[in-house]
């Protein structure tokens, strides 16, 4: 049989739940204050009526939670006629409990405020409806039960007065706890569009530098074809001017240099996009990145540092991940290639690693700004390195912050999520 699908995390669905949660705590609440008017306090009640009310709400109740469990999204019309439901059954609770002499006869107000707060405005409105024409109703017609105006024997509290109290509090109280928990949803819902469409924004930059460099290494493909071709011929026609071949090979050289470092991106990009990331231990493959920079910045001087901790975390990782960590060691070392600290350290869940170096430092006024656009601290520099740097090890979950360190320089701050161990 095939697995049964996960609840639907929309909006409404997550209402419904938290609809079926306050049903659930008022009308057991309900419940016991029943017991106890009737066994404690002698209320004259016609019970089958009343018990029969409520086995009919922990019905739906229970039939509620049965449809969340449903692979369905739960529509406004279903959301309101729930709630109609509960006017309905309060209408009828309140009837044979002492009608508009029932202190609970508020609590209407916690469905309206549920309406008002998650319902398109029809939808409210007619929940509004339903509340006052069934307020209306009971104010001339119900059972009336006597003890609800009478003071209480012992210290002379009107069971009225009491009555209107604990609503207060139970109907305060739901409310909180509704309008806290949607209100958080809603914010974490915007927080997780903001973080997409920063996402999509980034992704579209990244596609543009991308797009642009493949028609830039298209467009040079000609033009370097056309000068093998000219050259070929021009070599032949300098043949036996010593000095003239010599340049015109040098020039043969160089042009079959720039097409195979053309062909070489190219096969570089294909093989990284159908390479799957692989888990590697953090220090080793750290170690690694920073032996490859070095064949790359010999002139550099550095110390690796790692927490002496027990254990190793470990890494999703690819070829990518490597060029960003060598993008941001660049960066250090261009600042100032002297004494740069690389510093690995983890949580629980998340790898940092630091690279402190003693250069400027990064003016306050652009460092918000770097990696989201295209901004850079060099002279000549147009800030895609960074910015790509930045896309890279977001993709893999993390995240780039810069400082500028209190005794100089500057401190870049990489996170990363660990990974489990590869089976």
């Amino acid at each position: 049989m095939p697995a049964a699908l996960p609840l639907p995390l929309s909006t409404p669905n997550r209402n419904m739940v938290r609809l079926t949660i306050v049903r659930g705590i008022t009308w057991t609440g309900f419940l016991f204050g029943i017991v106890i008017g009737v066994t404690g306090l002698g209320f004259e009640l016609d019970l089958p009526a009343v018990g029969a009310v409520i086995v009919v709400m922990a019905l739906i109740n229970i039939g509620t939670w049965w449809r969340l469990g449903r692979p369905r999204d739960v529509s406004h019309r279903e959301y309101l006629a729930h709630l109609l439901a509960d006017m309905a059954g309060l209408t009828l609770l309140f009837y044979f409990t002492g009608g508009a002499t029932n202190p609970f006869i508020n609590y209407y107000l916690v469905p309206v405020t549920i309406a008002a707060a998650t319902l398109p405005w029809r939808h409210a409105w007619g929940v509004a409806a339903a509340g006052l024409a069934g307020t209306s109703f009971l104010m001339i017609f119900y059972h009336p039960v006597p003890q609800l105006g009478m003071p209480h024997l012992q210290d002379g509290i009107s069971l009225h007065i009491l009555g209107v109290w604990l609503n207060f509090a139970l109907s305060a109280g739901l409310v909180t706890f509704f309008i806290f928990k949607m209100a958080r949803a809603l914010r974490g819902r915007e927080q997780a569009l903001s973080r997409t469409r920063e996402a999509v924004l980034r992704n579209e930059q990244v596609l543009a530098v991308a797009t642009q460099a493949a028609g830039t290494a298209h467009e040079l493909g000609t033009p370097l074809s056309t000068m093998a071709v000219l050259l070929n011929e021009m070599r032949e026609d300098a043949r036996g001017n010593e000095l003239l071949e010599k340049d015109i090979d040098l020039l043969r050289e160089q042009v079959a240099t720039c097409k195979s470092r053309l062909r070489h991106l190219v096969d570089n990009a294909d093989r990284r996009r159908m390479a799957s990331p692989e888990v590697r231990e953090a220090t080793e493959w750290l170690e690694e990145v920073v032996q490859r920079w070095l064949v790359l910045r010999p002139d550099v001087g550095y110390r690796l540092e790692v927490t002496g901790r027990r254990g190793t975390p470990r890494l999703t990782v690819d070829t990518t991940l490597a060029q960003a960590m060598t993008n941001l060691l660049n960066n250090a070392a261009d600042a100032n290639p002297d004494n740069i600290l690389i510093q690995l350290d983890w949580k629980a869940d998340e790898v940092v690693i630091d690279i402190r170096d003693h250069g400027p430092g990064v003016s306050l006024d652009i460092a918000d700004q770097l990696g989201e656009t295209f901004v850079s601290t060099k002279s000549k520099g147009l800030g895609i390195g960074l910015f790509l740097t930045h896309a890279t090890i977001n993709r893999f979950g993390g995240g780039v912050r810069l400082y500028n360190h209190p005794e100089g320089g500057t401190l870049t701050e990489v996170t990363l999520p660990r990974s489990a161990p590869a089976v």
